[in-house]
């Protein structure tokens, strides 16, 4: 395969990834109902694509599952991000797994304070974004 294929290949994607963007602002989608024999087949299929794409792209494929779920099943967009993090777990859970074992972590140590730093300006970013409500309660 040339080397620009794969190029080629991302550019045509990420032109139909906008053109779905665009055509969701510009119209409004319904969702499909499909009934439940058709829901699993459709899933699987949906499933498949966004696979091979986020593959292709090197991406989590975390923005295509959310449409995924919220237009062809009728969910509430809350939902499809809740079940989005659902699907996504167990790959996040072996690829924790698959760094640690290799010690990937350990630069982590070797940079404690810039990690230290960093985790405590996502907790004060976050507070400052949605309240204190955010925070476990005592």
């Amino acid at each position: 395969m040339r080397s620009a294929t794969p190029y080629k290949a991302l550019a045509a994607l990420m032109v139909l990834m906008a053109a779905a963007l665009v055509l969701t602002h510009t119209t409004t989608l319904g969702t499909l109902d499909l009934p439940l024999g058709a829901q699993v087949p459709a899933g699987m299929a949906a499933g498949f694509g966004i696979g091979v794409v986020a593959a292709v792209m090197g991406v989590a494929g975390g923005e295509l599952l959310f449409p995924t779920i919220a237009l062809p099943f009728g969910q509430e967009i809350k939902t499809a991000g809740s079940l989005s993090l659902v699907v996504s777990l167990p790959t996040m859970l072996v690829a924790f797994a698959r760094y640690s074992r290799d010690g990937s972590y350990a630069v982590l140590g070797t940079n404690l304070r810039f990690t230290m730093v960093m985790a405590a300006l996502a907790v004060i970013l976050l507070v400052s974004a949605y309240g204190p409500s955010v925070l476990p309660a005592r």
